[in-house]
């Protein structure tokens, strides 16, 4: 019986990159149906500010299942990237992309004889990616980096569970904990506590630069990594760019309820149309889709496939001998059919035997809300008042301390997260954007009202940007000091 999957055939090389990789599924009989939705550019042009239609929409969530080509969102129209939307709204959270030498497709490490086989996990709902940011004032914009306890537990039980299911024996977590104290330090810890769940992978972590450095001179050290959405996405792209490109890096958006399987390449719309894309990295997708649904030996059929034709030295122009005249998108894709049934010399895939597909359809009442400890002790200690103004550090702190009431004390001010008083250097250069706190006095219970009436205060006197409460849970401080503080 045939499994119904959402299509988008994409932009620019898109339709014809997953005509090629329909085709050989078609080849290889693979028990998929089709159903297609619009997304991309063209829907954006059509009025749609999302970038696919109702119907699109609706039939993704029925079926449970997206395979997409590169789509492209419009620059400078204020619209959010439909590529990042997609997985966004459907809480795709763990977005794993395998990396591996492929024979027939030269880099540094393949010329020095050092293969590459590592998989990356990355976080794919949180972080930067939010896309919160607000200008405080003209000169000062600032973003929200919103890293949850959840949300990490998500990607990283998903990432040890990969490292099983691959027979991978370590798992490294990825981090820039020693200055995102909070952030960085909350996923950290949480790949810890997880950690303990899987005592048959070693654990490590390690600080994201000293990753990208050992990434680049001994990437075989590592099987798996986890980051962070943002972290993520640029280790992603590096450990691309050691297997050759994103036209060989394939990428599944993993969900519990919608998963999406795509190229992550670029749309190309310098040679779109021209019949001459390489299609590997949406095959090499659609064969992680494949093994995600269950169909583990026809998954193997083709990536052997692939493999042998890598080997060959059959290739597009974008990579390969350039002494070997290059084949266009159909040919290539008529090598691998032909070539399907055979192995490769070396690196073949034993097919595993399918099992029942892993696709949850379940369609939800109403939205999941996690909290992983709601008992936990809640204090409030102060506040953060953002400001914005020209004057010295001095001059504002005196203006900040006729605003106290008996239960608060003026405890720092900062500029760009530097402490400039009480204590600071003349040589620390000043933006119009302040950074003014606030903490209650020892034994003392103050209340939300008290800590906004500080900033309704202040704005008598100066223009107030933000306000962030300063708080304790279970007795450990929920904010960081400045620097110099």
């Amino acid at each position: 019986m045939k499994f119904n999957i959402a299509v988008a055939k994409g932009d620019g090389i898109g339709p014809e990159i997953m005509a090629a990789v329909l085709r050989i599924f078609d080849a290889a009989e693979v028990q998929l149906g089709y159903e297609y939705v619009e997304m991309g550019k063209s829907y954006f042009d059509a009025g749609h500010s999302t970038g696919m239609t109702a119907e699109a929409k609706e039939t993704i969530e029925r079926l449970g299942i997206l395979f997409k080509g590169p789509m492209e969102t419009p620059k400078g129209k204020g619209v959010k990237s439909i590529n990042v939307t997609a997985r966004k709204v459907w809480n795709t959270y763990a977005n794993q992309r395998d990396f591996r030498s492929l024979n027939g497709v030269d880099t540094v490490f393949s010329k020095a004889g050092i293969p590459i086989n590592l998989t990356i996990v990355r976080e794919n709902i949180e972080d930067t990616y939010g896309g919160i940011e607000h200008l405080l004032t003209n000169d000062v914009a600032v973003g929200r980096r919103i890293i949850t306890r959840p949300g990490s537990a998500q990607v990283i039980r998903y990432a040890f569970e990969m490292a099983r299911r691959k027979g991978y024996s370590k798992l490294a977590c990825g981090h820039k904990a020693n200055i995102m104290k909070l952030t960085d330090g909350l996923f950290l810890e949480t790949f810890y506590e997880i950690a303990k769940e899987y005592p048959d992978i070693q654990s490590s972590d390690i600080i994201v630069d000293d990753l990208c450095m050992k990434l680049v001179s001994r990437p075989e050290m590592f099987q798996a990594i986890v980051l962070t959405n943002l972290q993520g996405d640029i280790v992603s792209d590096l450990c691309a760019g050691l297997v050759g490109g994103l036209g060989f890096a394939p990428s599944a958006n993993i969900g519990d309820n919608i998963s999406i399987f795509e190229a992550v390449h670029g749309t190309a719309p310098d040679i779109a149309g021209r019949g001459i894309a390489n299609p590997t990295a949406l095959l090499l997708s659609g064969i992680l889709m494949l093994r995600y649904l269950g169909f583990t030996s026809t998954a193997a059929k083709i990536e052997n496939a692939l493999l042998y034709t890598l080997e060959q030295g059959i290739h597009t122009g974008d990579f390969g001998d350039k002494s070997v005249p290059a084949s266009n998108t159909d040919t290539f894709a008529d090598a691998i059919i032909s070539n399907l049934g055979k192995m490769p010399s070396k690196d073949g895939v034993i097919a595993q035997p399918d099992v029942p597909n892993k696709a949850n359809q379940d369609h939800p009442a109403k939205n999941k809300l996690t909290v992983t400890n709601g008992n936990v002790k809640e204090e409030m200690i102060g506040v953060d008042v953002f400001v914005e103004s020209n004057l010295q550090p001095s001059e504002l702190a005196a203006i900040a301390q006729t605003k106290l009431t008996g239960n608060f004390e003026l405890i720092m001010i900062s500029n760009r997260g530097t402490q400039v008083w009480p204590t600071g250097s003349i040589f620390t250069e000043l933006v119009n954007e302040y950074r003014i706190r606030f903490e209650k006095k020892e034994g003392i219970e103050i209340t939300q009202k008290e800590i906004l009436h500080i900033a309704a205060d202040l704005s008598e006197s100066l223009k107030v940007c933000s306000v962030e409460f300063l708080m304790k849970f279970g007795g450990k401080i929920g904010y960081t000091l400045a620097q110099g503080q």
